[in-house]
């Protein structure tokens, strides 16, 4: 079953998340970079030092991976859902008077400072001074 957040539990747990969120969106960069540098390796014809590179590239990459699954696994475990890797888009379920809604926050955030509709998303977010 899963959890749902007050506005200070959310906040609590932004301290932890933060730091999962800048790992798993510098992972993603790492893999597009691994990506190319790959892509340029297969492009050229080698000799067996450009297949132990092509090998170590790929290792690398399912290095990354792994990390990726692991944090998102984290983020799944906290009863967090992520949205967007890039912004570090989070959005944690809440309840209203019985009515599901997210808590809504990003990287860069200070705390969570939006909601929206559970149906809803981020351009449909408004400021918790509006939470009724």
């Amino acid at each position: 079953m899963a959890r749902f957040y007050d506005i200070d539990a959310a906040n609590a747990r932004i301290s932890e998340l933060r730091p999962v969120l800048e790992m798993l969106r510098a992972d993603r960069d790492a893999v597009a970079e691994v990506n190319a540098e790959l892509r340029h390796l297969r492009e050229t014809n080698g000799s067996s030092q450009h297949a132990e590179d092509v090998a170590a590239k790929e290792r690398r990459l399912r290095e990354l991976v792994r990390s990726m699954e692991h944090a998102v696994a984290q983020i799944e475990a906290w009863s967090v859902t992520l949205r967007e890797i890039g912004t570090g888009l989070v959005d944690f379920p809440a309840l209203v008077a019985g009515r599901p809604i997210w808590l809504c926050w990003r990287l860069g955030e200070e705390r969570i400072g939006f909601w929206h509709e559970h149906d809803r998303g981020f351009s449909d977010r408004k400021p918790l001074a509006e939470l009724t």
